[in-house]
């Protein structure tokens, strides 16, 4: 009876200390209400509240959206609010201000919160979509593909939504691109909706490819669907490949990017193959190394500029096959440059690819190429006299594999070897030679007499004064 004495009684004591703790004190940081209010495409507005048993004094929001990142991407937003024991706090993310992120981008967040008392409180990650409510919104969704529109009718979504499916199986059998998880096509009425949607874009966009967030837009009315399934399998391409290429160290050349998204959607039409030919024939053609950056905004030469990257690209599929073009987009995704992928994956650089698909198309060879070996002059490199030491010249650079170079031999080295070198005068290590170090000996030695003759006769004169009774 004893025993159970002792074990009940301090069992009894801690229940009481326990129940005289406060109820808040014990529940830490309590969550009251989390939610976000969306007024699109402007902002985001993050609202909560908490409580606690002390003043809370620390209230920080941690917010982005789910995409493609070289490494975690934290967004934090610290809200002002007064330190008390219940805080409501709200901050909102102004787009027109940080720039637009693409409709259908799921957004996420949570709070880190810390009371006075050093306690810390995470709240619940919650997500919302990017997109507005004012369209009656359905999807379509299989073969990895998810079709959102609001206008039409069903027929005509699930018409977009085939031809979107069907361009993955076509992307993946012919280039080797593929999608690991369902891509999001928002099928707006017309561009007007589609524009209200995004900020900052140009005036004449019509679709819009999102790779971070394998999203897709397009704005595309019921009279265009020929247009719209088209446009789908180009902004799908893009997509892809963004998504095989995606690194921190990697640079896709816009025409191999354009490229395969004309090849995607099916080549271009018969009026741009038309102007393609025309160019072709009286050799104005672009350098394929011009359109590595951005294409031009003029029409005609964009038109031209899509066109042969499609040529191009065409020529690669058709000629080595779809594994090569995979290999060239994955060296490309490790860091390397256009040269570097187009050789490993090739064997030739982009003038080399230029050459050969000009000559597959019967066009004129490129501009430069009457001398595809060029000779160049070796530089002089001046020799100097270095402190203590014969003539040196630099040592041989390797020469390069395809040029005639001359041998170059460091001067040391054609002396025949000798006895082991005396050791040299200093004058002779500053670079006096001997003629002038004799002069210079004599100049020495007056100068020293010189002064010997005034200095003597003044020590004797001071001596003299020195020794003078006072």
């Amino acid at each position: 009876m004893t025993k159970i004495r002792l074990i009940i009684i301090p069992l009894l004591g801690l229940l009481l200390c326990t129940l005289a703790i406060p109820a808040q004190a014990q529940a830490g940081i309590q969550l009251v209400s989390d939610a976000a209010t969306l007024s699109f495409p402007n902002t985001a507005t993050f609202a909560a509240e908490f409580k606690s048993g002390v003043n809370i004094s620390s209230v920080v929001l941690e917010y982005g959206i789910d995409q493609l990142t070289c490494g975690t991407v934290i967004a934090k937003a610290f809200p002002q609010f007064t330190a008390a024991g219940d805080v409501k706090v709200t901050w909102a993310w102004d787009m027109r201000q940080s720039g637009s992120i693409p409709p259908g981008a799921t957004v996420w967040w949570h709070w880190l919160v810390q009371d006075t008392n050093g306690t810390q409180f995470t709240s619940p990650t919650q997500t919302i979509i990017w997109l507005d409510s004012t369209h009656p919104w359905q999807a379509i969704s299989g073969g990895n593909i998810t079709l959102h529109y609001y206008d039409g009718g069903q027929s005509f979504g699930q018409a977009l939504h085939d031809a979107a499916a069907q361009a993955l199986v076509r992307l993946s059998k012919d280039v080797g691109i593929s999608s690991d998880k369902p891509v999001d096509i928002y099928i707006y009425a017309n561009t007007s909706d589609l524009k209200a949607s995004i900020l900052y874009e140009p005036s004449w966009v019509g679709g819009q490819a999102f790779p971070e967030t394998n999203i897709v837009i397009i704005g595309v009315s019921t009279d265009q669907l020929d247009w719209g399934k088209s446009t789908e399998a180009h902004e799908l391409t893009h997509v892809l490949v963004g998504h095989l290429t995606f690194s921190c160290l990697g640079f896709i050349p816009t025409w191999l990017n354009e490229g395969l998204a004309m090849y995607g959607e099916g080549g271009p039409a018969a009026a741009e193959l038309s102007q393609f030919d025309q160019a072709k024939t009286s050799n104005q053609l672009l350098a394929l190394s011009s359109l590595a950056g951005a294409f031009s905004d003029e029409a005609n030469r964009a038109n031209l500029s899509y066109t042969e990257a499609y040529s191009v690209v065409n020529y690669l599929i058709q000629t080595y096959g779809r594994d090569k073009m995979t290999a060239l987009l994955i060296s490309l995704r490790d860091g390397n440059t256009i040269d570097q992928a187009l050789q490993s994956a090739y064997g030739f650089d982009t003038n080399g690819l230029e050459d050969v698909w000009r000559a597959s198309i019967g066009a004129a060879p490129r501009v430069g190429t009457s001398n595809p070996t060029p000779v160049f002059t070796p530089t002089q490199v001046p020799t100097f006299i270095p402190i203590g030491a014969a003539p040196l010249a630099p040592a041989a650079s390797t020469p390069r594999p395809t040029q005639a170079q001359p041998s170059v031999t460091p001067v040391a080295s054609t002396q025949p070897p000798g006895p082991a070198p005396t050791p040299v005068p200093l004058p002779q290590q500053l670079g006096i030679s001997p003629g002038v170090l004799t002069g210079i000996e004599f100049g020495l030695i007056g100068c020293i007499l010189a002064i010997v003759v005034i200095a003597v006769p003044v020590i004797v004169t001071t001596r003299r004064r020195n020794r003078r009774p006072k």
